[in-house]
């Protein structure tokens, strides 16, 4: 059983990760919360570590519908509840390499386990003795078990620019 994970949030996981793979999606992390009388059940989920990009809302929407039937016919929650599904957000933290990997392009900064802070577009994940070593722009490489505390750093510029590309009907 996975670190901070109860053994009902792992019979939910065993339940939906079938629905969730069917959407090519990856499982990210599934928690039930008790708030007063009912249950909220949060699925998180995310695209391929691979992906460049943002998880689309259709597609959010289809894989909700999938997991939603799958926790009602697997009745693995006992009572009633509510779901959601959402994705991990701009501004989760990169706590293992396939965060790093689905960070490509973005703007992170990094703090390492001397203290020293790095920042710049990450560009690359690339294995080094079996290590997973961040690659930025500038071409500073940073072992990813180096890093101690690591976000992106949300761009509001660069966000308005890829709307404006969007309504040109430009991709990018």
């Amino acid at each position: 059983m996975a670190a901070g994970r109860s053994a009902a949030d792992e019979r939910v996981r065993a339940a939906v990760a079938p629905a969730v793979d069917a959407a090519g999606l990856y499982l990210e992390d599934v928690r039930q919360v008790r708030t007063g009388s009912t249950t909220v059940v949060r699925v998180t989920v995310d695209l391929d570590e691979d992906v460049v990009g943002s998880l689309d809302s259709d597609t959010l929407g289809e894989v909700s519908k999938a997991v939603s039937a799958a926790l009602d016919e697997s009745d693995v929650v006992a009572g009633a509840y509510t779901l959601e599904v959402s994705t991990p957000g701009a501004t989760r933290p990169l706590t293992e390499p396939r965060h790093f990997r689905r960070a490509r392009t973005r703007l992170v900064r990094l703090v390492l386990d001397d203290g020293a802070a790095v920042e710049g577009r990450l560009v690359d994940v690339v294995d080094e003795a079996d290590e997973p070593v961040a690659v930025l722009e500038d071409g500073t490489r940073v072992p990813v078990a180096r890093v101690r505390k690591g976000k992106v750093e949300v761009e509001l510029r660069r966000l308005e620019d890829e709307a404006d590309d969007t309504a040109d009907g430009e991709e990018g």
